[in-house]
C-alpha cells in the first residue's frame, strides 16, 4: 500500500503530532505506525475488516496492507449471512488466506507497487456483490492526482464523517495519510458531532456525500455554526443540486466546492470546483473538465469514437483504473476497447466537459425513446422551488415504461403545472414525466446514494413519504 512509506516518514519526522482523530480519540504519527506494525506479524494474507469507525480501524488497514497482503474492507451494516458469503468467496480465491503469499513480510513496509492490496466491493445489501482488486500503484497515482485537484496540504484536517467501509472515505483516510494531514471521523454520522468537529477542532476540509453536506450546512445555518475555517469540500455520490449547493455556500463561504465523476473501478475520471464568490452554472449535466493523468473518449458499444455532443460510452484510460474483478464480472460491468475502459455510465463531451447522463442499466426506454433519469433530475433541479429531483421508469403496457418523477420542494408548495412549464425547453416531449410526486424526503440507500427503484416502492405502496400531484 503506497501509504505505508510516507507514514514511516510522517512518524520520523512529526511522531508527536496527530494522525488520525476518531470520534475524540487521537492517534499520533508514531502511535498509529507503531500499533500497525505489531499486527503485521501476525496478519494474514487476506484480511477481511469489518469495524465501525474507530482509530482501531486505522491501525488495522494499515497492518493489513504491509508488505503483498491484500485488504477487504466490509460494510459492518450489512447482513451477516452476506458478510460471510464474502468471506467464503475470498477464502476461497487463488489468493485467499490458505495460500500464503511469498512477499507477505513481518514490516510495516510498502509491497511492490504492481501488486494488488485492495479488494473492492460493489454496494449490495441483498446479494453478493462484486468484487475487484486494485494494485497499490493505481492508489499511488490517484493520490497524487487528488492531492494536486483538491489542493491538498499537511495543514489541512479533514474531516470524513460517513462510513470508513464506504470508498470515498476510506480513501479520504488514505490520502491523508499519503500526504501527512490530519484525519478526522466519526464513529457513527451524526449532525451535531460534525458540527462541534467544524467548531472545535480545526477542521478546513470536508469530504462528504451531498445529502450529508446539505444536513450540515442547513441546520449549521440556523444553528450558527461557525464553517468560515473550511477550504474545500469534496463531494461525491451525485451531482449537487440547487439547494445543497446555495446552503454550503452560505455556511462555508470561503470554501472551494469540489464535485467530481468516478467509479470504484475506475477511480477519478474529472472534477470541477467552484471558488468563493464564482457564479453557479444553474442545472446541467456537467461534471468538469478530465482529472490530472486521466484522458476521456465516448465511445460507441463497437469501441468506435463519437464526435462532440453525441451520447455513449465515457471511457478512460489511466494508470488509476482497478486490475478487474475476482468475481461478478458479466463481461459488460467493466469493459476494455484498446485500452480505453468504462462501466457502462453514459454522457457526452462538449468543449472539454464531460456530461454525465448516468448508468445504462438506469435507461428508461419509453415509447421507443431512451431517456436518462440524470438528465431529467437536473432539468427538474433548476426550476424555482425545486431542491431536489429523482426520476425513474415505471411499467407501462402502452410505452413500455413511463418516466415518473418525484421533487422535495425547496420551500412552500410546488404544483405540476410549474414543473411542466419549468421543464418545456429544456427536455423534449418523450423525455418529459408524465407523473409527478411530491416527496418529503428523497429515497436513498443506506450509503446516502439515490435510489430509483425505492422511488418505485413507494409509488406502489403509497408510502406516506410521497404524494401524487395533480
Amino acid at each position: 500500500m503506497p501509504f505505508l512509506d510516507r507514514l514511516q516518514r510522517w512518524a520520523d519526522d512529526r511522531p508527536d503530532e496527530t494522525a488520525v482523530v476518531v470520534a475524540g480519540d487521537h492517534l499520533s504519527w508514531s502511535g498509529l505506525r507503531d500499533a500497525a506494525a505489531a499486527l503485521v506479524p501476525a496478519a494474514p494474507a487476506i484480511t477481511v475488516l469489518s469495524e465501525q469507525n474507530s482509530t482501531r480501524f486505522a491501525v488495522a488497514f494499515a497492518a493489513a496492507v504491509a508488505g503483498e497482503r491484500q485488504c477487504a474492507v466490509l460494510d459492518p451494516a450489512w447482513p451477516q449471512q452476506l458478510q460471510d458469503g464474502i468471506t467464503a468467496r475470498i477464502a476461497g480465491t487463488e489468493t485467499g488466506p490458505a495460500h500464503a503469499l511469498p512477499g507477505l513480510g513481518t514490516e510495516l513496509v510498502d509491497g511492490p507497487p504492481d501488486t494488488s492490496f485492495l479488494i473492492g466491493l460493489t454496494s449490495g445489501t441483498t446479494s453478493v456483490p462484486k468484487a475487484f482488486t486494485r494494485s497499490r500503484r493505481s492508489w499511488q497515482e490517484s493520490f497524487e492526482a487528488s492531492i494536486e485537484f483538491f489542493g491538498l496540504t499537511q495543514d489541512d484536517k479533514s474531516l470524513a464523517p460517513g462510513p470508513l467501509a464506504a470508498s470515498l472515505n476510506l480513501y479520504a483516510l488514505a490520502e491523508c495519510l499519503y500526504a501527512g494531514a490530519e484525519f478526522h471521523s466519526l464513529d457513527h454520522f451524526d449532525v451535531g458531532a460534525a458540527h462541534a468537529a467544524v467548531s472545535h477542532d480545526g477542521i478546513t476540509r470536508l469530504v462528504l456525500v451531498p445529502t450529508m453536506l446539505r444536513l450540515l450546512s442547513e441546520r449549521g445555518l440556523a444553528g450558527g455554526v461557525d464553517a468560515s475555517g473550511i477550504r474545500s469540500i469534496i463531494c461525491a455520490g451525485s451531482k449537487l443540486d440547487a439547494r445543497t449547493l446555495e446552503a454550503a455556500r452560505r455556511w462555508a463561504p470561503n470554501a472551494t466546492i469540489f464535485e467530481y465523476y468516478g467509479a470504484s473501478e475506475l477511480s477519478f475520471v474529472s472534477g470541477a470546483g467552484l471558488r468563493p464568490g464564482e457564479p453557479v452554472e444553474p442545472g446541467g449535466t456537467g461534471i468538469g473538465k478530465p482529472f490530472p493523468g486521466v484522458a476521456i473518449r465516448i465511445l460507441d458499444d463497437g469501441g468506435a469514437e463519437l464526435p462532440d455532443g453525441s451520447d455513449g460510452n465515457i471511457c478512460v484510460r489511466s494508470g488509476m483504473v482497478s486490475n478487474g474483478y475476482l468475481w461478478g464480472d458479466d463481461g459488460q460491468a467493466l469493459r476494455c476497447f484498446d485500452g480505453w475502459y468504462t462501466v457502462g455510465d453514459q454522457g457526452y463531451l462538449s468543449g472539454g466537459t464531460l456530461h454525465m447522463l448516468g448508468r445504462r442499466s438506469d435507461m428508461i426506454i419509453t415509447a421507443g425513446t431512451n431517456v436518462y433519469p440524470h438528465e431529467v433530475e437536473m432539468a427538474l433541479a433548476s426550476v424555482p422551488g425545486v431542491a431536489a429531483a429523482v426520476a425513474a421508469g415505471m411499467v407501462d403496457d402502452l410505452r413500455g415504461q413511463r418516466v415518473v418523477a418525484g421533487v422535495v420542494p425547496s420551500h412552500g408548495a410546488v404544483t405540476a403545472t410549474q414543473l411542466r412549464s419549468g421543464i418545456d425547453d429544456v427536455l423534449t416531449r418523450n423525455k418529459r414525466p408524465l407523473e409527478y410526486f411530491v416527496l418529503t424526503e428523497l429515497p436513498l440507500t443506506d450509503r446516502g446514494k439515490i435510489s430509483r427503484q425505492l422511488l418505485l416502492d413507494w409509488v406502489a405502496r403509497n408510502d406516506p413519504r410521497i404524494r401524487r400531484l395533480g
